[in-house]
C-alpha cells in the first residue's frame, strides 16, 4: 500500500484526489437535481488542479450572494492536509474504525464491514474540508452564514448513511430479515408519499381530543379567525383576574396541552386561573385575504375584550409563545396607542420582538426573497403549511429529516409514538398576505421594536409605552428564537421586567413540567439588564428543574384577589359552544388549502360570534 509510482509520489495521492473528484461529482449531481446550479458547478470543478482559487471566489460569491474572497493561503493550506488525512486514511486501510461518536455509524454493522467504515471515515473528511472552505470565507456576516447553512445541508444529505448502497447498518438488517425490511421500506415510502411528509412518528397512535388537548373546557366564542377555549378549574377558588393564552398561529395550540403529565394549560388551571386559550382556525379560501392588522384586531384584542368580559375583570393576565407573543405585543401596543389598560401582565415565551438576532433563519430572508413573497401575495392566497414545516424541519436535518429517512426507508421501521412529534407533523396555513407583511417588517426591516416606525390598526407602535409588568423567558440553546433575540425584548418595554433563561431547545425548554424536576433555569440579578446577553448570563445563577416553578409565583402575584372558582362556562352572552378542543384544530392544512380551487368553507357561525 505504500510503494511509490514511477514518479516518485505515493499512489494515494492520485487516489486522494480522483476520490475527492468522485465524490463532489456525487455532490454536484444531489445538487443538480436539487436546483443549486452555484454549488454543482463548484463540485464539478473540482479537478486534478483543485480548482482556481478565484473561480472557486467567483462560485461562493454566487452562492452566498455578495462578493466574497478566499485567501490563497488559507486554500493551499485545506488542500494539503486533505491529502495529508487521505494518505492516513489510505495506510489504515482495513484496519479502519468508523467514528463511534457520531451516532450515524455507532451500529456494529459500520465497523464489521472494512468498505462501510472507510466511506464514512472518507465522508467526514470530505465534509470538514468543505466546512473549512466555507469558514475561510471573507466575507460579511450574513454572507457567511447563508454559505455555512447551504454546505452543512449539503454535507448533511450527501452521508453514506442515507443511502442503501453505502448504509452497512440497514444492509445488515435486510440480510437478517430476508429481505422484510426493504419491503417494509417501500411501503413506508409509498406511504408518506401519499401524505405528502417523512413520517416522525406513529399518527394512528394519537387523536386530537382523545389522547392530546384533553385538558376539559368549552368553547365560549368564535369568529372566522379563532375559537376561545375556557378551561375548567381544578382547584376550589380561582384568582379574579383570568388568564388568556395566545399561541402561535404557525403551529396549532396543543403544543401546550398534549398530555396531562406535561400540559402547561393544565399546570395554569391548577395553579389557581381562570384560563383561556386561543384556537387558531387553519386558514382556508375564506382568510386568503387576512392581515397582519385583522389578525391583532379581530382576534388578539377580541381575545382580551371576550376574556376581560366573561371574567368582569377591568384588566386579564396574558402569555404569548413565540409567533403569538409577537402578535400579542403588538397587540398591546396597539391598546397602548388607544390609552386603553386591559392587560394587567404580560409572559413572552421564545418570542422575538426585536430581529436583530434571528439565528439560522436569516440566511433565508433578503430583500429579493420578501419581495418574491409580495408579489406571490400581492392578491391574497395562503401559504401551505406543509411548505413552512418542511422548511423548519431542515433547520435541523439530520435530527427531523435524514434520521427518519434511514429509518423508514432502508432499515423499515415504525417510528415511535410521540406526542410532540405528532404535533410538529399536524401543521397550519398562513394567510399570505399576513405571512409577507411579517416577513417585511420584522425579520427583514426590524420595525416592529421602532418606536412609531410602524402603524398597525390605526395606532402608532411603541413598545416602550407598555408600562406593565413583563415576564420574558428565553431558552438557551434554541435555534428559531436564540437566546440572545428574546433577550433583546429587555430594551423595549417601558414596564418592571423579570428575564429568565430556561435549557434546551425552543420546544422542550418551554415544555418542561415542574413535577419532573428535569433541566435547569437561570435567573440574574434583579433589575440588571446588561446590553449583551452573554454579560448577563456570566451574572445569572442556575437553579435546578423547570422554569415554571419561577413562574408561578410571578403570575400569582399579578392574579389580585382568590375568588369562588366559576361553576359554568362563559356568561348569558357568551354560552358554551361545544367542548374542548373544538372544531378548528381538528381542521388539517392539506384539507383547508383544497378549499382555494374548490368551493369555499363557510365562516364559522353561532349565537356566540361577534
Amino acid at each position: 500500500m505504500t510503494q511509490s509510482r514511477t514518479d516518485g509520489h505515493p499512489p494515494w495521492t492520485e487516489w486522494s484526489q480522483q476520490a475527492f473528484q468522485q465524490w463532489t461529482q456525487a455532490v454536484q449531481t444531489a445538487l443538480q437535481g436539487a436546483g443549486q446550479p452555484a454549488f454543482a458547478a463548484a463540485a464539478g470543478a473540482a479537478g486534478p488542479g483543485w480548482g482556481e482559487v478565484g473561480g472557486l471566489s467567483d462560485l461562493l460569491r454566487r452562492l452566498g450572494g455578495s462578493a466574497v474572497q478566499l485567501d490563497p493561503g488559507v486554500w493551499a493550506e485545506i488542500q494539503r492536509d486533505y491529502l495529508r488525512e487521505a494518505g492516513e486514511l489510505w495506510q489504515q486501510g482495513a484496519q479502519i474504525q468508523p467514528p463511534r461518536e457520531d451516532r450515524r455509524f455507532a451500529a456494529d454493522a459500520w465497523a464489521r464491514n472494512p468498505v462501510a467504515a472507510y466511506s464514512a471515515a472518507l465522508y467526514l473528511l470530505n465534509a470538514r474540508t468543505l466546512m473549512r472552505m466555507a469558514e475561510a470565507v471573507q466575507a460579511d456576516a450574513k454572507t457567511k452564514a447563508r454559505i455555512r447553512f447551504a454546505v452543512q445541508q449539503w454535507i448533511d444529505a450527501t452521508a453514506p448513511s442515507n443511502f442503501l448502497a453505502f448504509n452497512a447498518e440497514a444492509q445488515q438488517k435486510a440480510l437478517d430479515t430476508q429481505g422484510e425490511s426493504i419491503a417494509k421500506g417501500v411501503q413506508n415510502l409509498l406511504n408518506d408519499m401519499k401524505q405528502g411528509f417523512v413520517s416522525m412518528t406513529d399518527h394512528n397512535a394519537f387523536e386530537v381530543g382523545r389522547n392530546v388537548a384533553t385538558t376539559e373546557g368549552q368553547v365560549v366564542y368564535e369568529n372566522e379567525y379563532f375559537q376561545l377555549i375556557e378551561y375548567k378549574p381544578l382547584t376550589a377558588r380561582v384568582y379574579e383576574r383570568p388568564f388568556l393564552v395566545v399561541p402561535p398561529c404557525i403551529n396549532k395550540y396543543y403544543i401546550l396541552d398534549l398530555q396531562p403529565d406535561n400540559s402547561f394549560l393544565r399546570y395554569a388551571v391548577e395553579q389557581g386561573h381562570r384560563t383561556f386559550v386561543i384556537s387558531w382556525r387553519n386558514p382556508d379560501a375564506t382568510l386568503a385575504q387576512t392581515t397582519w392588522d385583522d389578525t391583532i384586531e379581530h382576534a388578539v384584542i377580541r381575545a382580551i375584550d371576550v376574556v376581560r368580559e366573561i371574567g368582569k375583570a377591568e384588566t386579564i393576565n396574558t402569555l404569548g409563545f413565540c409567533v403569538g407573543g409577537t402578535m400579542l405585543g403588538t397587540a398591546l401596543a396597539v391598546l397602548a396607542a388607544r390609552g386603553e389598560r386591559k392587560v394587567e401582565s404580560v409572559t413572552f415565551l421564545t418570542t422575538l420582538l426585536d430581529f436583530s438576532d434571528t439565528g439560522v433563519l436569516d440566511v433565508f430572508i433578503d430583500e429579493a426573497f420578501v419581495a418574491l413573497r409580495e408579489l406571490q401575495y400581492a392578491h391574497g392566497g395562503l401559504l401551505p403549511g406543509r411548505d413552512l414545516a418542511t422548511t423548519f424541519s431542515f433547520l435541523r436535518p439530520n435530527d427531523l429529516v435524514w434520521n427518519y429517512v434511514v429509518g423508514n426507508y432502508l432499515k423499515g421501521e415504525t417510528p415511535p409514538p410521540f406526542d410532540l412529534l405528532y404535533w410538529n407533523s399536524d401543521s397550519t396555513n398562513l394567510p399570505g398576505k399576513w405571512y409577507a407583511w411579517y416577513l417585511r417588517h420584522t425579520y427583514l426591516q426590524n420595525e416592529l421594536c421602532q418606536p412609531g416606525k410602524l402603524t398597525v390598526c390605526g395606532a402608532p407602535v411603541d413598545l416602550e409605552a407598555i408600562d406593565i409588568p413583563a415576564y420574558i423567558y428565553g431558552s438557551r440553546e434554541d435555534h428559531i428564537v436564540p437566546i440572545g433575540g428574546a433577550y433583546a425584548t429587555t430594551r423595549h418595554f417601558g414596564g418592571p421586567i423579570r428575564f429568565v433563561m430556561g435549557a434546551s431547545g425552543h420546544i422542550a425548554g418551554v415544555i418542561n413540567p415542574a413535577y419532573k424536576g428535569k433541566r435547569s433555569f437561570w435567573t440574574g440579578p434583579e433589575g440588571y439588564f446588561p446590553e449583551s446577553v452573554d454579560d448577563w448570563i456570566a451574572a445569572a445563577t442556575e437553579h435546578k428543574g423547570s422554569w415554571w416553578t419561577d413562574w408561578a409565583p410571578w403570575i400569582a402575584a399579578h392574579g389580585g384577589r382568590q375568588m369562588p372558582a366559576p361553576r359554568s362556562y362563559g356568561n348569558r352572552r357568551y354560552r358554551p359552544i361545544e367542548p374542548a378542543p373544538g372544531r378548528y384544530v381538528r381542521v388539517k392544512a392539506d384539507e383547508a388549502l383544497a378549499t382555494l380551487v374548490t368551493a369555499p368553507l363557510t365562516p364559522a357561525t353561532s349565537a356566540a360570534k361577534g
